[in-house]
């Protein structure tokens, strides 16, 4: 609306700027004043009926031919009406039409002109977010593929202390790890996934972990079934999870206990990542895994993506993970 308004203040404007050159070499203000505003009034939505309704292109030069001496003709009509001055009869009439059809081919240029214009600055818009789009999804796909081997590799040098130790627990470990390698991968590299889907990978996570662990390890997941269906990033979580159980739980004597808890409140999914462990030490923070986390919370919502790390009470640490749902 608000440019609706400023388009006909424009064309207003451009009138009553053809009235005062006109009225310097033919007649009275008043008098050109209207039949400029009639004339161009009438031009205008003849343009603009014939840009809304023919395709860019020859037809559309075509169909202005056609309906742009029809519409000056009318405007003419309106101007004799309107000011009581002048008729077809009078042999300025068509003086007057050679006049309107110049200065409405002028106004037909700029009209198609700025619709060019604005059609290429649109085009430049969209391939500029285009581009913006895939090298934000190039980049979290890298941050994404760094997450899997982190965990693997920690994964794969558990079984590798285990073989000789207690080659049983190794072996059970390594059909875990198949086992969840089965589902997880395929799920990590999909573009669309719920945090539902993100739990049920997590899950199995911990039933790895569980092997070596036994009882030193414990868990409960906490989530509502509207935060469960709710769109999240894979593997965004589980670093979190790795994170409490690598410097939380392993290194406390007896082990301790993993919560996970979720909620949307506010339009924002809030996540929380809790253990029982020895509390907060420096290594909390400085994991590969946490970095990549708050990289691409940043990459994905900007300011709106958050991630606190919080001491408990007591004891253990809490991980935050705060992004619109």
């Amino acid at each position: 609306m608000k440019n609706a308004l400023i388009y006909l203040a424009s064309i207003f404007t451009f009138n009553t700027a053809i009235a005062g050159v006109l009225s310097m070499y033919l007649g009275p203000f008043w008098f050109e004043f209207i039949y400029s505003q009639c004339i161009g009034l009438s031009v205008l939505s003849s343009i603009a009926l014939t840009i809304f309704v023919v395709r860019p292109g020859l037809m559309r030069w075509v169909a202005l031919c056609i309906t742009m001496p029809a519409a000056v003709a009318l405007g003419m009509t309106l101007s004799f009406a309107t000011s009581g001055v002048g008729s077809w009869h009078n042999q300025n009439a068509w003086n007057t039409m050679v006049i309107g059809l110049f200065f409405g081919l002028i106004g037909a240029i700029t009209l198609l002109l700025g619709e060019r214009i604005g059609f290429e600055i649109e085009q430049r818009k969209h391939f500029k977010a285009e581009s913006e789009k895939r090298e934000i999804e190039a980049h979290l796909k890298l941050l994404q593929a760094q997450i899997e081997p982190h965990f693997l590799f920690n994964t794969l040098a558990n079984v590798s202390s285990l073989i000789d130790s207690d080659p049983t627990v190794a072996k059970k470990l390594l059909e875990r790890l198949n086992e969840w390698l089965r589902v997880a991968l395929a799920r990590a590299r999909s573009d669309v996934a719920t945090l539902g889907d993100e739990l049920d990978m997590l899950e199995n996570y911990l039933q790895i972990l569980k092997v070596r662990f036994g009882d030193r390890l414990i868990w409960r997941i906490d989530v509502t079934e509207d935060a469960r269906e709710t769109a999240f990033p894979p593997m965004l979580l589980q670093p979190l999870v790795e994170n409490a159980v690598r410097h939380g739980i392993e290194p406390k004597i007896g082990g301790g206990e993993i919560g996970i808890h979720a909620r949307i409140q506010d339009a924002s999914l809030h996540i929380k990542v809790s253990d029982t462990g020895v509390g907060f030490t420096n290594n909390h923070a400085s994991g590969a895994g946490l970095s990549n986390v708050s990289a691409r919370l940043e990459a994905l919502f900007g300011d709106a993506g958050k991630l606190r790390l919080e001491t408990r009470s007591g004891y253990g640490v809490t991980a935050t993970l705060e992004f619109p749902a």
